[in-house]
């Protein structure tokens, strides 16, 4: 059994098949999928698609990068709302982050929707889903200010290097998040990861729709391909795939505030 901890279930993609998706999702081994927002109107969808498939599916709230805006402000006003008082059902505050990789143009608001959504984290004691692209300097700075209160995360997506691996894991309660990138052929990850990164310190997830692993790589991504995932992680670490999926069990069971 594994978890899916970053599935973008509630997408379009999914509209005409959710229910076969989910299915398939248990028949190849997993047990929960987290289903992270990225604005008001899919924290929003996101809450009632959840709560629809309680026990399988866990939802966040948060105001992803790429959607910070003039309108941010008022963004974060009214997911704010959602947290107040603390949902239960709310597991992390997510996807949040930075990302300069395509532009600048709103880097300030950027930054500051970044640490107001941090600041909600250590207020609610919640972990975060924390997005980042060609920007990492600038999220560990903001973090560092709050490292001895932050509940912990996951680092979404990691696809950096060692320097960068080691970076991210001197915040100690947060894990990597790995996916389909550790099995494309002009990937690193297989020699970085297990060079620095303890087992301990990693969980699985999609990011579906995107990002396909090999051999489904191309397709829309889905929560049940996890399986080859876990496949490349335990050729890397040379143990077994059992002991890949049961270790980032644990990883992520031991951030996120679920039940078991």
């Amino acid at each position: 059994m594994y978890i899916d901890t970053h599935a973008h279930l509630d997408g379009e993609e999914f509209s005409e098949d959710l229910e076969a998706v989910m299915q398939r999702a248990r028949e190849a081994g997993c047990s929960k999928v987290f289903v992270p927002a990225i604005d008001l109107a899919t924290s929003e969808r996101i809450l009632r698609l959840c709560s629809s498939h309680e026990g399988f599916l866990y939802p966040m709230v948060g105001l992803h990068p790429e959607e910070v805006r003039p309108d941010w402000r008022e963004q974060l006003h009214n997911l704010s709302s959602l947290l107040t008082p603390p949902s239960s059902q709310i597991i992390a505050i997510g996807e949040i982050g930075l990302d300069f990789y395509w532009s600048r143009e709103f880097e300030q608001e950027q930054l500051q929707a970044f640490e107001e959504q941090v600041r909600w984290a250590v207020e609610l004691q919640l972990p975060l889903m924390i997005h980042c692209r060609k920007a990492q300097n600038e999220l560990v700075t903001i973090l560092k200010k709050y490292q001895n209160d932050l509940p912990g995360g996951v680092f979404h997506c990691f696809t950096g290097n060692e320097v960068e691996a080691r970076q991210l894991l001197e915040f100690d309660r947060f894990v990597l998040g790995i996916g389909g990138v550790l099995t494309f052929k002009k990937s690193h990850l297989p020699e970085v990861l297990p060079a620095v990164v303890p087992l301990s310190r990693i969980v699985l997830e999609t990011d579906s729709p995107y990002m396909a692993p090999v051999p489904m790589r191309g397709q829309r991504n889905e929560p049940a391909y996890v399986r080859h995932v876990i496949t490349r992680l335990a050729e890397a670490y040379g143990v077994s795939e059992d002991n890949v999926a049961r270790q980032t069990t644990e990883n992520a069971l031991r951030i996120f505030p679920i039940n078991r």
